[in-house]
């Protein structure tokens, strides 16, 4: 394999670690070692963020198909995040709702 092809694997390799782990994060995908979908997104946010600095930082020295892969793999990522951010909003606006609407007793 010449340098330049197994640069381009593990760019790819890398990437996609990145978006496997925020795609675990996100609770899209079980976590492997909990075997649980569980949402964090603050650390979901980090992989995407890190993808962004390596998209920056790459700038001009990728080629066409490596930067098309690390553009769509982010634009997902970003999607997905919305997404997520979105029924986590929902989520805490319903148990803040279940919250006011609880009967208090009174002793």
């Amino acid at each position: 394999m010449e340098q330049g092809d197994k640069n381009t694997q593990l760019l790819l390799y890398l990437v996609q670690s990145f978006e496997m782990t925020a795609m675990i994060h996100m609770g899209k995908i079980k976590d492997p070692n909990s075997d649980k979908a569980e949402r964090n997104l603050q650390l979901a946010q980090f992989s995407i963020d890190l993808l962004d600095m390596l998209k920056e930082r790459t700038k001009g020295n990728l080629l066409e198909y490596e930067q098309k892969f690390l553009d769509n793999t982010l634009s997902q990522l970003k999607l997905n995040y919305l997404d997520e951010a979105d029924k986590e909003k929902k989520e805490s606006k319903e148990e803040k709702s279940d919250e006011k609407s609880e009967p208090k007793s009174t002793n």
